[in-house]
């Protein structure tokens, strides 16, 4: 897999990258071998990236939202450190310097270190975009993300406003989020979230759906029939007209570096549901499991106050997982491998590819489902390897650009 040592050149980084990209899609068990590999390695890469690109410091602005972000808080919880409702209003918009008075409190209150809030903020937002890394840039264009636009012609400050024109800013990606909403890695690069997600919704923008979703209509027994659609040839794309003929909108979009996303659930708008799948692992087991896990969100959180579900997996701390995402979780598994089924089945004792086969038939989904679902369950992921890495997924979009 490569040798892990300490990062002294851009090779060496590009490589740690690579091997670090191996590692997370092994999912090993954090005190394993691999597991104590991956967390070194993960030091490493924060440690020449902290050397290499020192840090700046957030926008004030774009920093009250985060800690809003983290604290569940609404606009109307910051009078007490700003002032009045329109007051806050002036300030979140960038309309209104904050003053001293302002930072003291929003120090003191909600623990945003003064030297952030003291920066004077740019109305124009030229210096949210300032502070992206050229490499993420460049990245985003390698995608077509800017089109026609080439960042050689055009200033980078310019090329990423007219990017995010179709949302405004990124900090309202970011804004319609709360901390119970979504999984996140501390390793993840959050601009790259953001612009995988306005990529999604540059998608959805070129799609014509005639049908309105039908609040209430995904429900359990929707999703264990949906989940038999498995075992036919293309199923995931079957799997997306067909979404499309219940008003809601699939659309596939890879995972950017430095991020471990593998789905999200976007409700901005109410008559069609976005559903965004990176197909990081290229595997039909976790297809099927995070479609039902972002199913989930819609058929149990479609009327929460919540509009995007970021859902990462790796390297998070069961402690930081919300009460919605194991809600999530749970009524996606029940709908692979209902809980009555896993009791009394052979496989839960014998993690065999015929005990595999005989409860996928019973269930009628494909039998890398329930291997994939045998390996979770039974956390014995080094059972039942062919099966789940036979069943590939992404040879079905072949003109998405594949991170390798």
């Amino acid at each position: 897999m490569g040798k892990i040592k300490v990062i002294k050149t851009e090779l060496d980084y590009k490589e740690a990258l690579r091997i670090m990209e191996k590692l997370m899609n092994l999912d090993p068990d954090p005190d394993s071998e691999e597991g104590e590999r991956l967390s070194l390695l993960g030091t490493l890469i924060q440690d020449y990236e902290n050397r290499l690109f020192p840090e700046t410091f957030p926008d004030p602005i774009e920093a009250i939202r985060f800690r809003m972000e983290q604290a569940n808080l609404k606009p109307t919880d910051l009078i007490p450190y700003i002032g009045s409702r329109s007051r806050v209003s002036e300030i979140l918009s960038g309309k209104r310097q904050l003053t001293l008075e302002m930072v003291r409190a929003l120090s003191e209150g909600l623990g945003i270190p003064a030297e952030v809030l003291i920066q004077k903020y740019e109305p124009v937002k030229s210096s949210e975009y300032e502070a992206w890394d050229n490499r993420l840039v460049t990245e985003m264009e390698n995608r077509g993300y800017f089109e026609d636009i080439s960042i050689k012609t055009q200033d980078k400050i310019e090329q990423l406003k007219s990017f995010f024109s179709i949302i405004g800013s990124p900090a309202n990606v970011i804004g319609l989020t709360r901390k119970s909403s979504y999984r996140s890695s501390p390793l993840t690069d959050r601009k790259a979230l953001v612009a995988w997600a306005t990529r999604v919704l540059q998608k959805v923008k070129k799609i014509s759906v005639t049908k309105k979703y039908k609040h209430g209509s995904i429900d359990l027994n929707f999703m264990q029939e949906l989940a038999k659609l498995s075992v036919q040839e293309n199923s995931p794309l079957k799997v997306q007209e067909f979404l499309k003929e219940q008003g809601i909108i699939l659309i596939i979009e890879p995972h950017f570096q430095k991020t471990y996303l593998d789905g999200a659930t976007i409700l901005t708008n109410k008559d069609n549901p976005v559903i965004g799948l990176t197909l990081r692992h290229d595997r039909l087991d976790n297809f099927w499991f995070t479609l039902m896990h972002e199913l989930a969100h819609i058929a149990l959180h479609y009327d929460s106050d919540i509009s995007l579900f970021f859902d990462e997996i790796e390297d998070v701390k069961a402690i930081d997982v919300s009460d919605k995402e194991l809600e999530a979780d749970a009524l996606a598994e029940e709908a692979l491998l209902p809980k009555a089924k896993w009791e009394v089945s052979p496989a839960r004792l014998i993690p065999s590819s015929m005990a595999a086969s005989s409860l996928a038939n019973e269930l009628g989904v494909h039998i890398a489902i329930i291997a994939g679902q045998i390996r979770h369950k039974g956390n014995k992921y080094v059972y039942l390897n062919k099966i789940v890495n036979e069943a590939k997924v992404q040879k079905y979009f072949p003109n998405e650009r594949w991170v390798r």
